[in-house]
């Protein structure tokens, strides 16, 4: 089915069957969690899976409890595979000395590499497209006009993300049926998969138009939007919907434990984000705190994602069973100055008023 155009724009909620153009960003992690998923598609918008880091059984198992949950449509969204990375011994030995004291104060044991880095993707691709689930979402790169073609023959709306105009291109050649426009604001990691990560760094304000005017499918913004007045911009400027990560986080139906949401909501002027590759090795957009800057300090810098994602996993899994925000990957975009506690429901009737 084609993607009608209303007023120059895509009728993106009469095609997906949701009442407002309204996306929960997919957040992997301690967010993915299906009752999460489920409330926003209930409020109307709709609900995203981050299922980057899910092993398959355990997605096949979300994918299940979500239709069990809700009768609306919703989301399941993977990491794009990624090429093979090197693995520096001496630079992997020095980020291990860095979370030493870490996880001595968390009380672990020695930091270390672990065996299993990353889920497989062709395994967690097969469940999603087996599921025949109403949307799918990617992001880190392509993953191929055939698995967008199987995908698309299910009946499943699909939607690459793209931090500049050259990703948007080459992701429509894919044959994707929207694309999302990361903006720099945005909370997590970074999508860039074209040119370096600091040229994809481009403001929602600009890559939205640009993306409008190179494409011929739907533009989703991303990155900022957390009241009606983002949601207004952001349609101003030619996109079809939105995409809100952050100002969910903190509502009262989120996952998230309480020492994530209350750094979520601390005084105005705490809440400071950065750009940054220390945690994970890849850029990803955070509140600033003990372990952020921390890490930031190692010369050899973080190996690469996954790596230095596998090895600070224990500790962030730790961090957040002991209540330690200092030691958290506290993923959020530049709009978290707005953040409120309130339920899903409150926060989706102030987004759609910026759709009037």
């Amino acid at each position: 089915m084609e993607v009608s155009q209303v007023k120059g724009k895509f009728d993106l909620a009469k095609r997906l069957g949701i009442r407002h153009p309204i996306f929960l960003a997919p957040m992997a992690g301690e967010a993915a969690k299906p009752g999460f998923v489920a409330a926003v598609s209930d409020a109307g918008g709709l609900g995203n899976l981050g299922a980057g880091y899910m092993a398959p059984e355990a997605l096949r198992t979300a994918i299940d409890e979500i239709r069990k949950l809700t009768k609306a449509p919703f989301g399941i969204n993977l990491f794009a595979p990624l090429s093979p990375v090197v693995q520096d011994l001496e630079q992997i030995a020095q980020y291990g000395r860095a979370l030493e004291p870490i996880h001595r104060e968390l009380a672990l044991g020695e930091p270390s590499l672990p065996g299993h880095l990353a889920e497989d993707f062709d395994t967690q691709f097969d469940v999603v497209l087996a599921a025949r689930v109403p949307v799918f979402s990617y992001t880190f790169g392509p993953i191929g006009k055939d698995r967008v073609a199987a995908l698309k023959e299910g009946g499943t709306f699909v939607v690459g993300t793209a931090t500049n105009v050259a990703e948007g291109l080459a992701l429509q050649d894919e044959g994707v049926d929207a694309v999302i426009a990361q903006g720099a604001e945005a909370g997590g990691h970074r999508g860039t998969f074209m040119g370096s990560f600091a040229e994809g760094l481009m403001g929602t304000m600009a890559l939205v138009p640009a993306l409008v005017d190179a494409l011929r499918i739907p533009v989703i913004a991303a990155g900022g939007i957390a009241d009606r007045r983002g949601v207004r911009a952001a349609m101003a400027l030619g996109a079809s919907g939105v995409t809100v990560g952050t100002a969910f986080l903190s509502t009262r139906e989120s996952p998230l434990g309480e020492a994530y949401k209350a750094a979520l909501l601390a005084p105005t002027a705490e809440r400071v984000t950065r750009v940054t590759s220390a945690i994970s090795g890849r850029p990803a957009r955070g509140l600033v705190n003990t372990l952020m800057t921390t890490l930031e300090q190692v010369d050899a810098g973080a190996p690469p994602y996954p790596l230095a994602n596998a090895m600070t996993r224990a500790l962030r899994k730790s961090a957040g069973g002991q209540g330690r925000a200092d030691y958290l990957s506290l993923w959020a975009g530049q709009a978290v100055p707005l953040n409120r506690s309130w339920a899903v429901s409150d926060l989706m009737e102030e987004l759609a008023k910026g759709l009037a």
